[in-house]
Formats: structure tokens, sequence, C-alpha cells
């Protein structure tokens, strides 16, 4: 199984469009160190001609540009794609407004938890994805779910759970209290398997804290990509940037007692990779002490074209 990073950052990239802070700004001017990064996505296949994307961010038609396994076969029809399906983990914007990029009449299928899928289907801007031609599939709790696309067996199967998280920011109700209604099936990690190998991999871009069932769900894994937004909790206040800890936003943090690093240490993951990493966590400098604490606690931060194979 061939796994590309196709976009490791979080909402707004690096640099972010309309950020002028420190580490958007070096990464701007290419400072050494600094290197920019679209939004968090994946692509992932079993036989390096069917693939499947894990998100869709809105700079996937970037990426798709810059990934040449994903373009049309030279020798194929005139419109064609080697994207079979897609499989949505929130519904936050960052993770589901590339799915605009897939119009067209291209037949795939996309997968998604029921809360996530509502949102989808309450927008009919999503209806350039051809409902006659794109199934919509919902995705079941704790259930091995084989992956269909284009009529065609991917080779891969896919287990989703909840995970801690929040409701997707433009959906949160203050109503409802600190919990902004949120709910089961708003934010799931994903187990994905391919079913001629046997290896697999969890991908968790989107997590509030690591309890006990996903700590019971990671154990041992051979490869973990998991949620690395926020270095601390309160560094977007701390640098000016926004009025908002990591908490608030349904974010673990990489360090501190509670943070991923410290949840992570007894679990015997073999390999851990952050992913969906905010454009103000010094992580992104290389030269960082914080990016060489990561790495010394065994972490790998991801970039834009990284592969990994299982």
């Amino acid at each position: 199984m061939l796994i590309k990073v196709l976009g490791s950052a979080a909402g707004g990239g690096f640099p972010q469009w309309n950020c002028n802070g420190r580490m958007s700004a070096n990464a701007r001017h290419g400072k050494p160190g600094f290197s920019a990064r679209t939004q968090s996505s994946l692509t992932v296949s079993s036989n390096g001609r069917d693939w499947l994307l894990l998100n869709a961010s809105p700079d996937l038609r970037q990426q798709i540009n810059q990934t040449c396994e994903l373009w049309p076969s030279a020798d194929g029809p005139l419109r064609s794609s080697p994207i079979k399906a897609a499989v949505l983990t929130n519904g936050d914007v960052d993770h589901i407004i590339g799915l605009i990029n897939l119009r067209e009449g291209q037949p795939l299928s996309l997968y998604a938890s029921d809360r996530v899928l509502a949102t989808v289907n309450a927008n009919s801007v999503f209806n350039v994805l051809n409902p006659e031609k794109v199934d919509r599939v919902e995705l079941a709790m704790d259930t091995p779910t084989p992956l269909t696309g284009a009529g065609l067996a991917l080779g891969i199967t896919i287990e989703a759970f909840d995970v801690p998280g929040k409701v997707a920011l433009y959906l949160e109700d203050a109503s409802k209290g600190d919990s902004f209604g949120t709910e089961k099936g708003d934010t799931i990690g994903i187990k994905v398997t391919d079913e001629g190998t046997g290896k697999s991999f969890f991908y968790i871009p989107g997590c509030a804290a690591v309890d006990g069932p996903l700590a019971e769900h990671v154990r041992g894994a051979e490869l973990v990509m998991f949620d690395g937004t926020l270095y601390t909790d309160d560094e977007m206040i701390a640098q000016g940037l926004m009025p908002k800890s990591g908490h608030r936003m349904g974010h673990i943090s990489m360090s501190g007692t509670e943070g991923s690093v410290a949840a992570f240490d007894s679990l015997n993951v073999a390999r851990k990779v952050f992913i969906h990493i905010n454009n103000s966590n010094p992580v992104l400098d290389d030269n960082s002490p914080e990016r060489k604490a990561v790495e010394n606690a065994g972490w790998e931060v991801s970039y834009d074209g990284m592969e990994i194979q299982l």
C-alpha cells in the first residue's frame, strides 16, 4: 500500500493567505527551514492504479496537478481519473470543500459518517458531483467497509470510529453550551487496510484528546498519522493570531502532560507522523527546539509529497 501526503497543513495552509505572523511571514519570504504546505489530504492505493482520497482539501486541484499518480492515464479516455473514492473524516471546510474540484461527471464513491454526509447533502453546491454518478455512502462505525468506486473494488477496507472532537465551526450552535452541538460522527478516525497484504494504518487528522477507546484502537499500530494542529494549547492566543485555544477548537496539542506526544508514549506505535499542522505551530520551522523535541520523542512532521510504503 502506497500513501502519499497531498497536503500536510491545517486550514488556511502555510503560509495562510491573510497571515503575517512570524511563521507565515518566514515561509512567504522563503526563509530557510520554512517549507510551504497545502491543506491536509492524503491519497492511498493498494495497486498503484486506483486511488482513494482521504479528505478533500480546498487545494485539491493543485495537489492533483502536483501528483502524477492522480493524472488521467495517457492512453485512457478523454475524460478519466484514477481517483475512485473519497473518505471524509469530518465536515470542516478544509476537508470537504475540495469535493467541488471533482465535478465534471466523473464517477466515484464518497464515504462519510451520517453527520458529515448530512452536511454535504444539505448543501446543493455539492450536487456538482452528479448524484447519478457519485455514490454517497454512509459509513457504519466500528465496522470494516470494503471500498468500491466507479464499479471497481479498490482492495482497501476502512474501519471508521468516533474520536473526541468538535462539530465544524460553521455548524456550531452556541445555545448547546460548551459542546456547541457536537455529536458522535462529527469527527472520526479511520483504520485503512490493504486487503492483499493485511497491512494497515490509522488516519486521525482531527482529535481533541486521546481517550481510552482511541488509545486501544491505535495501540501497537504500524503507522498512525495524527492531528498535529498546535504545539501548545494557547499558541494562537500567545502569537496574537486568534482568541481561541486548541481545546476550544477541538484539537489536542502536541506538548504537555495531556498532549499527544505524552499520550502516545506508552502505546507502542511503530511510526508516528503529525499531519494537519497549523501555520502557528513552531514545528514547521525545521530548526526550532519544538521540532527537535517532537523528533526526539519519535515523531515525524509530514510535508507535501511525503510518501510512505506499507
